[in-house]
């Protein structure tokens, strides 16, 4: 098996049956904790409304294309970034920890949802399995190898 391939998202690198669900389930259980999080440091639910979907600027990456797409996706619906994020604010700026818990409830809700991370290979690529066009039924895989391939 050739590493470009499965990195690339060509060769159906992504999670199914039960462990799909559970990486569901903990999606949802991260955007509970992050919303119950928020609740107790008294942030203003209007800051939570407003920029709840401010991570999904990242879509504009996928204008440069499909790998640009996926890096700016990734590095925004990572939870890496809000637990960073939510560090500096327990420790150094406590202003920042509101933010942090929005963000990473977005990354929860977009896992519960079953939205996974992208493989540069397309959008609907994730590691959660296809995601729109690239899962309907009729769409098989080799076309949509050879799609992104052309892309």
């Amino acid at each position: 098996m050739k590493w470009g391939r499965v990195l690339s998202g060509m060769d159906g690198g992504f999670v199914r049956g039960g462990p799909r669900l559970v990486l569901r389930l903990e999606g949802a259980a991260v955007l509970a904790a992050c919303a119950a999080g928020y609740a107790a440091v008294d942030g203003g639910w209007w800051l939570f409304a407003v920029l709840f979907l401010a991570p999904d600027l990242a879509f504009l990456g996928y204008l440069a294309g499909a790998r640009v797409g996926a890096v700016a996706y990734n590095a925004t619906h990572s939870l890496l970034g809000p637990l960073a994020l939510g560090a500096a604010g327990a420790t150094m700026w406590p202003a920042l920890l509101p933010l942090a818990l929005i963000w990473g409830a977005h990354v929860g809700f977009d896992r519960m949802l079953g939205y996974g991370l992208k493989y540069g290979s397309a959008f609907g690529h994730t590691h959660l399995g296809p995601i729109g066009r690239a899962a309907r039924p009729g769409f098989r895989r080799d076309e949509r190898v050879q799609r992104a391939s052309k892309a």
